[in-house]
């Protein structure tokens, strides 16, 4: 081999180490993701406890106020999803480009479930479910509060209602694909 060939060979080893060993620097937004994680669910405590406290110092008659009330309730459940999407951006980044978590993969430790992640697709996937959760609870909240004092309102909350169910049918899974082609009995037959 040539003293060119030799050298070549070991810039081109080097830099692939190199290369190799930056994917570590993946380690930043996983940290990050999992502080937001917790900050999220440290934040939808403190905002679930606060409204459960007002709740029940409220007027059952005042009915305005317990909307406003379960709103920040259901404020405090988007806000745990929203750390639950951090958490399974974090534990995924952390699968697709550093390493596998062994812990999750011991036996008994229900490693197997939302966080086993083993492409690129299927965190995409996790991620678009529960950020479309995140969604349908937080125009729900919205829900709560909007006024129904015209004909124009009530059919504007009338379609909200039925384009959350569709959405919640959607993330489902939708309808079963394998029972389409197949023929209905009728009660009568």
């Amino acid at each position: 081999m040539s003293s060119i060939k030799r050298l070549s060979w070991a810039i081109e080893n080097v830099f692939e180490r190199w290369l190799w060993k930056f994917r570590l620097i993946a380690i930043v937004p996983v940290v990050m993701s999992l502080l937001g994680s917790g900050a999220t669910f440290i934040s939808g405590t403190s905002e679930i406890w606060h409204s459960m406290g007002l709740l029940l110092d409220a007027s059952p008659d005042d009915s305005r106020t317990v909307a406003l009330l379960l709103g920040e309730l259901v404020g405090g459940v988007d806000l745990y999803l929203i750390g639950i999407a951090l958490m399974i951006f974090g534990y995924g980044v952390y699968e697709l480009l550093i390493s596998d978590i062994e812990a999750a993969r011991s036996p008994g430790a229900g490693g197997n479930g939302l966080l086993d992640i083993r492409s690129l697709d299927v965190l995409k996937e996790k991620l678009v479910k529960v950020i479309l959760v995140a969604l349908i609870v937080a125009a729900f909240k919205s829900m709560l509060i909007f006024p129904i004092d015209n004909t124009t309102n009530l059919l504007v909350f009338s379609g909200s209602v039925l384009l959350l169910a569709l959405s919640a049918y959607l993330v489902s899974g939708g309808p079963n694909r394998s029972t389409w082609n197949q023929p209905r009995e009728t009660p009568f037959e």
